[in-house]
């Protein structure tokens, strides 16, 4: 197995890339399940007693609605300046979805192809954080809104022949699958099976998975499973954390099993391993960086990184490259607190200098 360095990514390469999102040379497509994350700053000293329960009552003293899961890719395309970024999925007619819609606006968004579906519930994650006294954010259990039955059938064959139409004419196709139950959410096996052929006859256009379900259930893409979700699928055993080793013989099963384009599996704070036909099996560290870390949402920002770095044809970028760029745009994102951020172009550039001047580590 082979260890990358991000001397590997010139800088000029990177300046090139960034070139191409910046002028709209670079078409996007993401596809999947857009939930909206709203979370809710609470000060702690202004807590109530409920005169009703005798409970207390915590005060809201902020509302920060973004959108999550395959917004949080959107999110991270229009940080980095890609101009031409187009959606499917849906939202309900409810005030969930329109705070979505909200929320994406500022993003500039071709949502044409985005529905809104009445009686759906939008799918939401309720983040409570609690304001500390040193301005530190802890964050309270979750409440999460989710469909909990299929979308209609006449909905899932629309989206699946928008997504032929948008596969066909997009340098990428990100798909983002949050749901585990393969029948629910936006991902269904008609899209799964839509996708596909969509794939195989647009060889020359990046196709990019990420799923929290099956991940083997996808073919002619390239999958991004985590390390368990690899182990999962491939059959491997594994009690606690897979090590690298067991990540690496379930990639290489995936890549079999599955006729994928590539496999990349993320490890968390070691990085990722690349799996792909014709080269060895390269793992690609992440970069070390100090301080508090919040991972929500870095698997999204390695995504857009990543996959928006290989839709860039013209600057002929390798896996490795592309998984460079990803791990670039994690390393930023993980060290805004409390929030999905974004990376900048510019945030963008001085890391990978930082990087190979050894200001910062990628062992």
């Amino acid at each position: 197995m082979r260890v990358a360095s991000y001397e590997e990514l010139e800088v000029e390469r990177l300046q090139y890339i960034l070139e191409m999102w910046d002028t709209a040379l670079t078409s996007i497509a993401v596809v999947g399940d857009f939930f909206l994350d709203r979370y809710l700053i609470i000060d702690p000293a202004l807590t109530e007693q409920s005169i009703e329960t005798g409970l207390d009552a915590y005060q809201v003293v902020e509302k920060r609605p973004q959108p999550g899961a395959a917004g949080t890719v959107t999110s991270n395309l229009f940080g980095l300046g890609i101009c031409d970024v187009s959606i499917i999925g849906v939202c309900g007619d409810d005030g969930e979805g329109h705070e979505l819609r909200q929320a994406m606006q500022h993003q500039l968004l071709n949502d044409e192809l985005f529905m809104t579906l009445e009686g759906y519930m939008t799918p939401t994650y309720t983040k409570p954080l609690v304001r500390e006294s040193d301005g530190t954010l802890r964050e309270l259990n979750r409440l999460d809104i989710r469909s909990r039955e299929p979308l209609p059938a006449s909905t899932q064959e629309m989206i699946a022949d928008r997504l032929n139409c948008l596969g066909a004419v997009s340098d990428a196709v990100i798909i983002c699958d949050q749901e585990a139950d393969p029948e629910l959410g936006v991902v269904t096996p008609l899209l799964v099976e839509a996708l596909s052929a969509t794939a195989e006859h647009n060889g020359d256009r990046v196709f990019w998975v990420d799923s929290r379900g099956d991940i083997s259930r996808f073919r002619s893409c390239i999958i991004k499973p985590n390390a368990h979700e690899a182990c999962r699928a491939a059959g491997v055993a594994c009690s606690g954390e897979p090590t690298l080793d067991q990540a690496r013989e379930a990639g290489e099963r995936l890549l079999e099993q599955t006729a994928s384009r590539a496999v990349v599996v993320t490890l968390g704070r070691e990085g990722v391993l690349v799996v792909a036909p014709g080269i060895e099996t390269t793992h690609v560290p992440a970069v070390r960086v100090e301080g508090p870390i919040d991972i929500v949402g870095a698997g999204d920002s390695f995504t857009a990184g990543i996959a928006s770095a290989l839709a860039v044809a013209t600057a002929d970028t390798t896996l490795v490259q592309g998984a460079i760029v990803g791990n670039l745009v994690a390393s930023i994102t993980i060290q805004q607190i409390g929030t999905t951020g974004y990376a900048t172009p510019e945030q963008l550039l001085q890391r990978l200098e930082d990087v190979q001047a050894g200001r910062m580590s990628s062992a």
